[in-house]
């Protein structure tokens, strides 16, 4: 069983950057990938980005390329998101997501964190 507490969110002006971090706690020894949704009002949950154990394998969405960045600390059993130049349509809940290899296929998610608003003004 793991755990997944979300961290950093807040409201900040289009423009800005904010900082998300998750934190996994409990059976954490056989997660690999971790990653990021997001779910706006009126719409479904959407991928964000994802990473994985290595390092090695990183996507994103297309609406946050070149504006999110995802990191993670093994050691510390965090994953981190990096988010610059928010837009208003960056508004929503973020959910962190991790996946244990013993469980589910590779780049899949099956532990989830209660989620973290990211409120964007224009």
């Amino acid at each position: 069983q793991v755990q997944l507490v979300e961290s950093g969110g807040g409201l900040v002006q289009a423009g800005g950057s904010l900082r998300l971090s998750c934190a996994a706690s409990g059976r954490t020894f056989t997660i690999d990938a971790m990653g990021w949704f997001r779910q706006a009002p009126g719409k479904n949950r959407e991928f964000v980005a994802g990473i994985q154990r290595s390092g090695g394998s990183i996507n994103y969405a297309d609406s946050v390329k070149g504006r999110f960045t995802i990191s993670r600390d093994n050691a510390k059993n965090t994953v981190y998101l990096q988010m610059n130049s928010l837009k208003s349509e960056d508004t929503a809940v973020y959910y962190c997501a991790a996946g244990d290899r013993l469980r589910v296929g590779p780049g899949t998610y099956d532990y989830w964190g209660r989620g973290t608003q990211v409120t964007v003004s224009s």
